[in-house]
């Protein structure tokens, strides 16, 4: 007698998850600073926004006595407060200081490095382009550090033929840390093509963690017909990852937790990839893989495309 076919539930299932993945260094310390703030000063530590976008991390800090409000007139006074990972224009510290509050600023050094940038660009009389998205805290942050009027936001390559500026004007351009590196640079292909004395960054803007991320789901997800990516909404670097499997090939679901995934996304499956962005940890990969598991007999595989050493040092407050 034959054996019965396996059930549609336990068919076998290639797993392959993409590293580098989650957490980045900026996001690591960012989570720390608050931890720590809260050892130190005990709770309640108030937060200016979202320290990272994940709901899951958030959730975490406020079980430990972190405040997360969206102003700074939130913030009561004698307390301290954080500004986020995604930087804070330079009036929001100011006006801390002139209230009396301790602050620290967990803003990403890679973020910080784009706000200095942009004061120098601004100083030797260059109109700064900056590629990014309207809105973003990220966008807001780096608007805030230079006079209003001395930058003009570009979110698509159309966005840069419809620039007002004469062809010999001063220019430089700058962009926000969590792009899409192939979009940001066809944007960059079309500027330089206008304006070709425009002054380049010396260095890529877009963050190693996010072009990594990136790479890395560019390998896999030729491979896969579905490609969860954890992480919020909100999250620009999450939605870049979802863009760049799509781009590959892959059906792209954003997740937050595997409580979202949806058996019936499984029906014809043999290979899933999985990724996270630069907000999402560790722990929420393990339950995508455990929930998949559950579902279908996994063989899981990862694969390496970039190792990441990157540390960031934490401010002088926490460390005295």
């Amino acid at each position: 007698m034959n054996a019965p076919f396996p059930s549609p539930a336990k068919q076998p299932l290639r797993l392959l998850i993409a590293a580098p993945r989650g957490f980045c260094a900026g996001v690591d310390r960012a989570i720390e600073i608050v931890e720590r703030a809260i050892t130190i000063y005990g709770p309640p530590v108030y937060v200016r926004h979202e320290i990272v976008h994940n709901k899951f991390v958030v959730d975490s800090l406020k079980a430990k006595g972190a405040i997360f409000v969206e102003e700074l007139d939130e913030v009561p006074d004698g307390v301290p407060v954080i500004f986020s990972a995604h930087g804070v224009p330079k009036a929001v510290p100011a006006a801390a200081t002139a209230r009396g509050l301790e602050w620290l600023d967990a803003t990403c050094p890679l973020v910080s490095k784009v706000h200095r940038q942009a004061e120098r660009q601004m100083e030797a009389g260059r109109h700064i382009l900056f590629i990014g998205h309207a809105g973003h805290p990220e966008v807001i942050g780096t608007f805030g550090q230079i006079p209003d009027g001395t930058m003009t936001l570009i979110e698509r390559v159309e966005d840069v033929a419809a620039l007002p500026f004469p062809p010999d004007t001063e220019l430089a351009y700058l962009s926000q840390t969590t792009l899409s590196v192939d979009d940001t640079a066809a944007i960059i292909k079309a500027i330089e093509a206008r304006y070709p004395q425009v002054v380049a960054p010396k260095a890529d803007d877009i963050c190693y963690a996010t072009s990594n991320r990136q790479a890395a789901v560019k390998q896999v997800a030729p491979e896969c017909q579905l490609m969860f990516v954890i992480g919020a909404p909100n999250s620009s670097n999450s939605l870049r990852l979802v863009e760049v499997a799509q781009r590959a090939g892959a059906c792209a679901q954003l997740i937050q937790r595997a409580t979202d995934i949806d058996p019936a996304w499984l029906e014809g499956v043999e290979t899933v990839g999985v990724t996270a962005g630069a907000s999402a940890p560790e722990q929420l990969v393990n339950e995508v893989t455990d929930r998949l598991k559950e579902l279908r007999e996994v063989t899981a595989e990862e694969v390496v495309t970039a190792t990441e050493r990157m540390i960031f040092k934490l401010p002088r407050q926490l460390l005295d």
